[in-house]
């Protein structure tokens, strides 16, 4: 089978057969074309959001309606330059377009979204696209950015060039969205017919690899070509989960040609991207009109303050301050709020059901466990309002920018930056924010140290603490912020310390230097950011809620069982008795030379579903507990007077204290985390390292702070 050097535009315009069923269409495009904003403003609320099965990518469905009334469905694919994948979200976008996800059956149509400003660079994604042989429009948005960088695209000369739909647009401002409906609901589409020459030493691979997928993987001839010059340029033919292989001829046929071309020294990717650059340099001449008055941009004018070396980086503290103040001073209400409530209702249970265990289960195991984890509920979504916002006006790829070179000392690039610094406030938002990071390893880097950074749950704990150390006075308040700082650092180095220690053993390789587009500075898109904002915040209660939900009952009866045979039995005698008070004596060998004994332990155990349960808990232990939770004296005076049950010596020392607080610096004490690693990395394996490294991490360092002060008279 042979193949001609170029595409012949046919004798007569051909179109795509009418559908019997409202057609699926594809959204594609590139990073900050304004894809999702389209997206939004066609679809609504009328959108269902999940994951891809297999991968962390998210899946967005939403249905429009055409002139008729007919609903139609638009995937909205993940944004990339090109079909070539470099990351789980593009291999993602490839695989949808080809056909070769099982869950997802290929689209009918393809909106291709394209900015207007940028349209050489956005082109060779909608290139590869038109080579699928399936009906295509393009949306020409961001028109009004093209004029203010004195820039006029002729729509006309475009459609006429590549004989699909070009509707210019603004999505921001809801500009030819009328326009663009009309083109979706028509019956019938042209198909593309665009010109663009193939290397002629590579054109016979093509045209075998072609014959070969047509042949042995049911491809149609059109995908089949479009496909074959894929593979030509991404070696990589399955990169993630729910991807169709390849059959073995085409693999066989795919390495013969790789392996020719390696012997003789021949580029063959490179020739493909510069014909198919060739080729969209000549139809930009002919749409593109540049103004010969060529001024800096507003967006140019922006960057000399923002991403100035020194300027730049008084803003970049300025706008992370207020945010880190805002996700604890605005989030402390709402956070307040759903605490009384939860409390509540779980006083409201105690009210209705007669005691036992049943009621038990459900105030103390359902009710505080779930409850644990939506309180921090404000905490995100003022995270993600602020990421949004800083997305939406263009600023985020700033900050990266700027965080690009500290970052780089650890192995990291400055994508690794915003995730981080959530966790100052939850690793769970932080976690989840690693999203963006387009490398795989440096994803899971990232995830992995995330929850160093010392997160607001561990504030109970640290203050607790730090109380016991230095109880009132004027004086001590400085000395108070000093050893709150001191943990904050503490957290943060480890995070950075263990980030470089992973880039160069588990995920060793040549460091990943970050190529981010620096896109053009627009208004905030505030009803898209409040519908992001809240979609992440339902994800977060759906995915990790059920995962928490099953640990807290578990945790609950691991307390709860075996009864105590005194019905009169204390709290602390029943603690004693239980699953985790055996558990904490059977701890308490490899934990006695930290300093603790087996009722700290019981603490540790149970601060699992969350870090700040560890106050509570040592106030159940040692009967010290206070109708108001914010008044910790009375457990302050009962830890003071705590004693070693063996030797009558005082229990929590400052040496002691201090080494509880590098503990909770360290170790990893949070369920909900974990369920959200595991969520994020689709798999048990990363959870279970993490708890493993950290945990172990933190009894080193706190048998070195606990022996080595008892060396030195402490």
């Amino acid at each position: 089978m042979s193949l001609p050097e170029h595409i012949t535009p046919p004798a007569r315009k051909r179109v795509a057969p009418a559908f019997d069923r409202a057609p699926v269409y594809a959204m594609v495009g590139n990073p900050n074309c304004g894809k999702t904003t389209l997206f939004n403003a066609l679809t609504g609320l009328r959108q269902k959001v999940g994951n891809y099965p297999g991968v962390t990518v998210e899946k967005k469905i939403g249905t429009t309606f055409s002139q008729h009334g007919k609903p139609i469905q638009i995937i909205d694919l993940p944004g990339a330059y090109s079909l070539a994948a470099r990351s789980p979200d593009e291999a993602v976008l490839r695989d949808v377009l080809l056909g070769r996800r099982e869950e997802t059956a290929a689209p009918d149509r393809i909106i291709c979204v394209v900015d207007a400003s940028n349209l050489e660079r956005n082109l060779y994604l909608v290139h590869q696209v038109l080579d699928l042989g399936r009906p295509v429009i393009i949306a020409l948005n961001m028109m009004d950015m093209a004029a203010a960088a004195g820039m006029k695209v002729d729509a006309n000369a475009l459609e006429h060039a590549l004989g699909v739909p070009v509707i210019p647009c603004e999505a921001v401002r809801g500009k030819g969205l009328v326009e663009l409906k009309l083109a979706l609901s028509r019956a019938e589409l042209p198909l593309a017919r665009h010109r663009w020459d193939v290397p002629a030493p590579i054109a016979p691979a093509v045209a075998e690899i072609q014959a070969s997928l047509t042949d042995n993987d049911a491809r149609s001839p059109l995908i089949a070509r479009a496909e074959a010059l894929l593979l030509l340029t991404d070696f990589d033919t399955v990169r993630v989960a729910g991807s169709k292989p390849l059959s073995d001829r085409t693999h066989d046929i795919l390495d013969q040609w790789r392996r020719r071309w390696t012997t003789g020294s021949t580029d063959w990717s490179a020739e493909l991207i510069r014909s198919r650059y060739a080729a969209i340099g000549e139809l930009c001449g002919n749409v593109i009109v540049k103004a010969r008055d060529q001024r800096p941009s507003t967006s140019d004018r922006i960057d000399a303050v923002l991403v100035h070396s020194v300027w730049g980086w008084a803003v970049f503290v300025a706008i992370m301050a207020a945010m880190f103040f805002s996700i604890f001073s605005l989030a402390e209400a709402p956070m307040n709020f759903i605490d009384e409530h939860v409390a509540s209702l779980s006083d409201t249970v105690k009210d209705a059901m007669a005691p036992g265990d049943l009621r038990d289960l459900i105030t103390d195991g359902v009710i505080a466990g779930v409850g644990g984890v939506v309180i921090f509920l404000p905490q995100i979504l003022i995270l993600f309002f602020f990421v949004g916002l800083l997305e939406s006006t263009g600023y985020m790829a700033r900050a990266a920018f700027i965080m690009d070179r500290p970052m780089s000392k650890v192995g990291l690039n400055g994508r690794s930056f915003i995730p981080l610094l959530s966790g100052y406030a939850c690793a769970i938002p932080g976690i989840m924010a690693t999203r963006a990071i387009e490398n795989a390893k440096d994803r899971l880097v990232t995830i992995l140290v995330t929850p160093f950074m010392s997160c607001s749950a561990r504030l109970p704990v640290y203050l607790l603490m730090i109380a016991m150390l230095v109880p009132g006075g004027e004086v001590s308040a400085l000395k108070k912020s000093g050893i709150m700082l001191t943990m904050y650092a503490l957290g943060t180095i480890g995070a950075f310390g263990f980030a470089w220690i992973f880039k160069k053993t588990l995920f060793k390789g040549e460091q990943q230097h970050m190529i981010m587009e620096l896109p053009a500075y627009q208004p905030p898109r505030f009803l898209s950011i409040l519908r992001n904002m809240l979609e992440r915040g339902w994800l977060f209660l759906k995915n990790a809620g059920t995962i928490i939900l099953a640990i807290s009952i578990i945790l609950w009866a691991l307390t709860t069982y075996p009864k105590h045979p005194n019905p009169e039995a204390t709290s602390t005698e029943q603690i004693a008795q239980s699953y985790a008070g055996r558990a904490g004596h059977a701890l308490e060998p490899l934990i006695k030379p930290l300093g603790f004994d087996w009722r700290i332990g019981i603490g540790l155990i149970t601060s699992f579903a969350a870090r700040e349960v560890f106050v509570s808990s040592m106030g159940v232990i040692f009967g010290a507990e206070s109708e108001d939770e914010e008044d910790t004296t009375p457990l302050r005076e009962a830890l003071g007077q705590a004693k070693w049950q063996s030797t009558g010596a005082p229990l929590f020392t400052p040496l002691v204290c201090v080494t509880l607080m590098v503990f909770y610096v360290f170790a990893m004490q949070c369920m909900a985390t974990l369920a959200v690693v595991k969520r994020e990395t689709n798999s048990w394996k990363w959870p279970l390292f993490q708890v493993g490294y950290m945990t172990g991490f933190a009894w080193l360092v706190c048998l070195i702070v606990y022996q080595g002060g008892r060396l030195l008279g402490y």
